[in-house]
């Protein structure tokens, strides 16, 4: 699943350009290269690439670049990427640690790799179901307070 964010920046000459106001909007779309991703990629400043760490979904994120650098071409030059993602991870598998630290030996050079990992836990589900934030849904749950960590790590990383 690709989060596609765009921001607007402006300042007010009042002050001397002391004021920034920075305004986020978040496009979650579908894990496929459809009409709307390509749509939501024409429209965005940057690119935040979420990744499962699974072999597959590291397979489709070289597809997913590949992208990227098409749209830039055609569409949206001024796309950029925000960094990578890693979500739905389940710490304890041998799978996830190797898949995490490959990420980020092949890419940390070329593409920003977050620090925060979103774990996987049922209670995301769960809020879906019942379409409720998992911050309202469940306000403890490791994925929540994970998401929250991850926006102070953005908003730092922009500012």
């Amino acid at each position: 699943m690709q989060s596609i964010i765009r921001h607007n920046h402006s300042e007010m000459n009042e002050f001397s350009g002391l004021l920034r106001i920075i305004i986020y909007s978040a496009l979650d779309t579908c894990p496929s290269l459809g009409t709307l991703t390509i749509n939501a990629l024409a429209a965005a400043d940057e690119v935040i690439i979420t990744v499962n760490p699974q072999l597959l979904a590291m397979m489709g994120m070289q597809d997913f670049l590949r992208t990227v650098v098409k749209i830039r071409k055609r569409i949206n030059p001024g796309l950029g990427i925000a960094g990578i993602l890693m979500t739905m991870c389940e710490s304890r598998t041998k799978l996830c640690k190797v898949l995490t630290e490959e990420v980020t030996e092949n890419f940390q050079e070329q593409i920003r790799v977050f620090e925060t990992r979103i774990p996987s836990t049922v209670k995301v589900g769960e809020s879906i179901y019942y379409s409720l934030p998992v911050a309202e849904y469940s306000p403890k749950a490791s994925a929540g307070m994970a998401y929250r960590k991850f926006a102070k790590e953005l908003i730092s990383y922009e500012g």
